[in-house]
């Protein structure tokens, strides 16, 4: 390259750099380029923002002319001000070159190499090319560089605030310092540049404090927060300057501990991140960094501000970031603590779903271990409070497999064998597995050796092995378990002082088996210091704490044990308000409270006591409401099974309220205590007619959160991954909480206080418009029956005969009959049935017709309608027969001689089919036959397509009529085709399931058309079902006050009117019944005319006409249910 540049110019593009360490290891706003020519800035370019990777770029161009002298100086600084600057900034690379040296590597980019800093060349990307004057480049100007004395003195500090650092030495500290001061003085308050000179200077002293050199760390503070208020909201350096606050909190935190330091960088964290862009260096290695350092030290706070700072710590803490996952578990540990004092069911349900994703993220982390305990206890805490078996069998599989990953000598394998010993213990309570209370006392004397006299968890252990041996007292009765129960929860009260966060704990289970021991020894003393215990424990506990019900309960069983043995009736009085304390304490978890009314209901009736209606109706407001957090119609019977040994409590409640003389009172409790399967999937699906012309807004707003509810409880109930499952059901749970408060808002309006509520007699009485509705109880107190007339008010028809235990025994004695039916030549007499007919003739339905007949004078053939309860339910009641001769030889009349017998579920279901009637549209009838079930679903069922036939035959002509048979008989298809007919026969196998009757079922050609595949479906419009299918009537053995069956489904859904059948239905004669009532139901003589009130009566002459053809149960299978 010829050194001859005369009229020549070199045009110089910078285009990156790379290795960009600050010597101070401050973070810049920005860093920039610099030549100089005989020490005269020449140029500079423009401030780029350092990258996380310590690179920068510019892309910047400058045309430099040739100069009499050939040396330059190429100059990297750090800039610590975005905006207006203050002196030259920081060199991080300082290099000598010429022109010569810049054009050797001609017209190619060329990286030039800076001396080290910390080991590491920062590099410059460079390229030079000659260009001439003509091609009229601009031309850069000579500058000189900065010569005022802030200038230098700026210049100045950062060079010896660079030394200091790398040398620790503290003369170059305080001359830093001094240095700064002096920028300072020079740049008072409304200086352009004071916020900058406030920073570096109070940069400079942080520095110190930090290498506990001697700084005030009070007055460092200041100046920071000086500037950052100079640097407000959209200034340049704002980010710049909270970060500087940040970091001087911090490291104030980490040498005092402070908390409201640490509290007020959380804050601040929160406005930083995201003021910072992605991929810089203030945001990888200055944000996030002070970030990761907040949430490791972050203290403990369940309060609503302190877990509103963790929620947005986290949200700063995107997937892949390393403190995520802390994060995570900071914001579950406040939760979870949260849950514990408040007992929202949110909270803890939030809590499981961090602890999931901070284990997902974590598997192989040396604590992993301790994070599947923690996830575990909170899944165990969710079970306590909403009942979901899967929780408390998820919690005992990580329980184990936190004990495989701590093994013995492992510091959480104490813990380990704790938390699991819990969830034993609790599945001990629900399950009665004798095995998982040995093995959880085993573990808990394994942990107790490892926390000896000392240990601070030593009190736990001993309180948690005191309740395993209790739980094992109650069911095995052995008194030394009772004895040593005593002396190691006496040992724990002793460990925990007045102010330990657990000492109620110990107080109410220590009181709990003085309680046992008393009823044993009868010695006031156990008794006295129980009730003492108990109190001690409920003044240590906030009025809305979520262990103030175990204190309750608690002090109900002491005075409850002391009533039993002194009868003294203040104490019966106490006990009845502590069952009501405890069953209606709000942040209590539903089960447990659910159980206690329960155990009110026992203790109110086994003493007399008034309040016994009041705890019945405590009852059913709890399992209603618990009920109702569970988004799908299985999930609700599931519940509700959990609380089998409680399925006759709506029967006993009628049965108690028909002993008060308030007959209105038990056709309330006992429809609300049987219907709420039905009632909480129909809220739904309630007409809005009279809302709609009262309020149309609202009413629009209702219909459309309705929508919402009902789509979210239809996703969640697809979904097997629990995490999934999880976030769904918190879906469903705010969805239901924006209806329920569209519900309250409508309740306030004139003449709706009482919507969606658990209806009124008034409300019951519309099911007896056209026909009496016999209530039929049957519980262990008494069996009756309740008539809801047409008019007037209800009367109560005592069936003193028959009993409880009778009623079960007619029933297996129904089923053994109708069994051994099946095998007997049509023509054969059905002298079991006849005899079993003519004692619910005699014992149930004899009383209940001489009232219709000589009280209410209902005339012969009117309509009656039968809601049978428990036992009644398996109960062929319509058959009811008296097989006698008269002396003139005609026979004695039957019930359905005297009345047009219908069953309804419930008198609401019967109230709103008869609302749905109002929608009625041009009838159409379809016809769906499967006679050709897949393999192992039932044998081919020859009769059906000629019984398709034979119903089409008697159709009116005017209805559009269809069938659906052969391969077109599918699932889709048959519900297709319930959607699209007002009017449906059915022709196939049904089969009931007795242990999930939602998946009860008609067969079809490739999938089951079950029970729930129906409810899900909302078809106003729709009119009759004839269900020709065995049993698509029966019920559920676990909750046998819900009317669980396929006819009841169809009926939710929008039939009106529908055909069912008790048992298996024989096709062969099953037609001739078939024929007999379509015959009946189209009379040519009525022109067309399809009304579907009329087949309670076509069905009754039916029966009646076809008697010499069909034996007895083959006539008496049909029932008719709706209007």
């Amino acid at each position: 390259m010829t050194d001859n540049l005369e009229k020549q110019y070199i045009k110089l593009e910078v285009i990156s750099g790379k290795n960009l360490q600050v010597p101070s290891e401050r973070i810049p706003a920005g860093i920039y380029v610099s030549i100089n020519v005989d020490s005269q800035r020449y140029w500079k370019s423009a401030i780029s923002v350092l990258s996380s990777d310590e690179s920068a770029a510019w892309g910047d161009t400058v045309t430099l002319a040739s100069h009499a002298s050939t040396a330059l100086t190429v100059e990297i600084r750090a800039s610590y001000e975005l905006g207006r600057m203050l002196g030259s900034g920081e060199i991080i690379g300082k290099l000598q070159t010429s022109w010569n040296e810049l054009l050797d590597d001609g017209d190619e980019p060329f990286d030039i190499s800076f001396p080290p800093v910390y080991g590491v060349h920062p590099c410059l990307t460079l390229k030079a090319t000659v260009v001439h004057a003509c091609e009229d480049q601009d031309v850069a100007l000579f500058d000189s560089l900065v010569d005022c004395s802030i200038a230098r003195d700026t210049d100045a500090g950062h060079a010896r605030f660079a030394r200091y650092t790398t040398s620790d030495t503290v003369p170059h500290l305080n001359d830093a310092v001094q240095q700064f001061q002096m920028v300072l003085d020079q740049c008072p308050v409304g200086h352009p540049d004071h916020a900058a000179a406030l920073t570096n200077l109070a940069y400079a002293r942080l520095g110190g404090y930090i290498q506990n050199h001697p700084q005030d760390i009070d007055t460092t503070t200041s100046l920071f927060r000086e500037a950052l208020a100079l640097r407000p909201q959209g200034h340049p350096d704002h980010a710049s300057s909270l970060y500087d606050l940040i970091r001087a909190l911090n490291w104030r935190y980490s040498k005092e501990s402070t908390t409201i330091c640490i509290h007020e960088s959380a804050q601040l964290c929160c406005k930083l991140l995201p003021l910072c862009p992605e991929g810089t260096y203030l945001r990888s290695m200055g944000a996030y960094s002070a970030l990761g350092y907040v949430i490791n030290c972050l203290p403990l706070d369940a309060s609503d501000e302190g877990i509103h700072l963790l929620r947005s710590m986290l949200e700063l803490c995107p997937l892949g970031f390393q403190f995520r996952p802390r994060a995570l578990r900071q914001l579950a540990q406040a939760l979870n603590t949260r849950f514990q004092q408040c007992g929202s069911i949110d909270d803890i349900d939030e809590t499981v779903q961090l602890r999931r994703e901070a284990f997902f993220l974590c598997p192989e982390d040396p604590d992993s271990g301790k994070y599947l305990n923690n996830l575990a206890f909170s899944l165990h805490l969710r079970f306590d409070h909403q009942g979901k078996p899967n929780d408390l069998d998820e919690a005992i599989s990580l329980h184990e497999k936190a004990l495989h990953l701590s093994p013995v000598g492992h510091e959480y394998y104490d813990l380990s064998l704790d938390n699991l010993g819990n969830a034993l213990v609790t599945r001990f309570s629900k399950r009665g597995d004798i095995d998982d209370i040995t093995r959880a006392i085993r573990l808990y004397r394994e942990a107790l050796t490892l926390r000896p006299p000392g240990h601070p968890g030593r009190a736990t252990t001993l309180n948690n092995l005191a309740l395993a041996l209790q739980r094992r007292y109650d069911i095995l009765d052995v008194s030394e378990d009772l004895n040593e129960a005593i002396d190691r929860y006496r040992e724990s009260l002793r460990l925990r002082r007045l102010d330990h966060p657990e000492r109620h704990v110990t107080l109410f289970n220590l009181s709990s088996v003085l309680c046992s021991r008393f009823t044993h020894t009868r010695e006031d003393e156990d008794v006295e210091e129980a009730i003492n215990l108990c109190q001690e424990s409920l003044e240590a506990l906030p009025s809305l704490h979520p262990d103030r019900y175990f204190s309750y309960m608690r002090l109900q069983v002491a005075y409850l044990s002391r009533y039993r043995v002194q009868l003294n009736p203040p104490d019966l009085s106490l006990a009845v308000e502590n069952f009501r304390l405890a069953s209606r304490h709000p942040t209590h978890g539903f089960p447990s409270r659910i159980i206690e009314a329960h155990y009110w209901t026992i203790a109110a009736e086994q003493h007399g006591h008034e309040s016994a209606l009041q705890a019945y109706s405590t009852f059913f407001e709890l399992l209603d409401a618990h009920l109702a957090t569970r988004s799908s119609a299985t999930s609700r019977r599931e519940a509700a099974a959990a609380f089998h040994y409680a399925r006759t409590l709506p029967v006993d409640a009628a049965s108690y309220a028909i002993r008060c003389a308030n007959l209105r009172h038990a056709v309330e409790i006992v429809e609300q205590g049987r219907g709420q399967q039905w009632s909480l999937a129909s809220r739904l699906k309630t007409p809005v007619e009279d809302l709609e012309s009262a309020n149309p807004t609202l009413a629009h707003a209702y219909l459309e959160l309705s929508k919402r509810v009902s789509n979210a409880a239809q996703s969640s109930a697809t979904i097997t991954d629990r995490a999934a499952a999880d976030r769904a059901e918190t879906e469903y749970r705010k969805r239901t909480r924006q209806w329920e408060a569209a519900v309250a808002e409508i309740r306030n309006l004139k003449d709706f206080s009482r919507f969606l509520l658990p209806p009124a007699y008034e409300d019951l009485h519309a099911a007896a418009r056209h026909g009496p509705v016999i209530l039929l109880i049957a519980s262990q107190f008494s069996c009756s029956a309740i008539i809801v007339p047409t008019s007037g008010e209800p009367h109560h028809v005592p069936l003193s005969s028959i009993s409880l235990v009778d009623l079960n025994n007619l029933k297996e004695r129904f089923t053994g009959a109708i069994r051994n039916a099946k095998w007997k030549n049509p023509t054969e007499p059905r002298n079991n049935l006849i005899v079993l007919l003519r004692i619910v003739w005699n014992e149930i339905m004899l009383p209940v017709v001489n009232v219709l007949e000589n009280v209410l004078k209902l005339k012969r053939r009117s309509r009656i309608w039968l809601c049978p309860t428990a036992a009644f339910t398996s109960i062929p009641l319509h058959a009811a027969n008296p097989f006698l001769t008269k002396a003139d030889r005609s026979k004695e009349p039957c019930l359905e001689d005297l009345y047009v017998c219908s069953y309804t579920p419930t008198l609401s279901a019967l109230v709103r089919s008869r609302q749905l009637m109002k929608k009625r549209v041009t009838p159409s009838f379809v016809a769906i036959g499967q006679g050709q079930p897949g393999a192992g679903e039932g044998k081919a069922l020859l009769a059906v397509d000629s019984e398709l036939e034979l119903v089409h035959k008697f159709v009116p002509a005017t209805a559009n009529r269809t069938t659906v048979s052969g391969d077109a008989a599918t699932r889709a298809g048959a519900l297709q085709a319930l959607e699209e007919n007002t009017w449906v026969h059915l022709a196939c196998h049904g089969k009931q399931d007795p242990t999930q009757p939602y998946n009860s079922h008609f067969v079809m050609r490739d999938e089951h058309l079950t029970l729930l595949d129906i409810m899900d479906k909302d078809i106003p419009h729709a009119e009759f079902a004839f269900l020709s299918a065995c049993h698509t009537a029966v019920g559920d053995k676990e909750t046998p006050d819900e009317v669980i069956h396929l006819a009841a489904g169809l009926q939710f859904s929008g039939f009106k009117s529908v055909i069912g059948t008790l048992w298996e239905v024989d096709d062969a004669v099953a037609k001739h019944v078939v024929e007999a009532f379509y015959k009946y139901m189209f009379h040519p003589k009525e022109d067309g005319v399809m009304d579907c009130t009329k087949a309670a009566w076509a069905l009754n002459c039916a029966t009646h006409a076809v008697k010499t053809k069909v034996p007895l149960e083959q006539r008496m299978v049909f029932i008719h249910v709706g209007v």
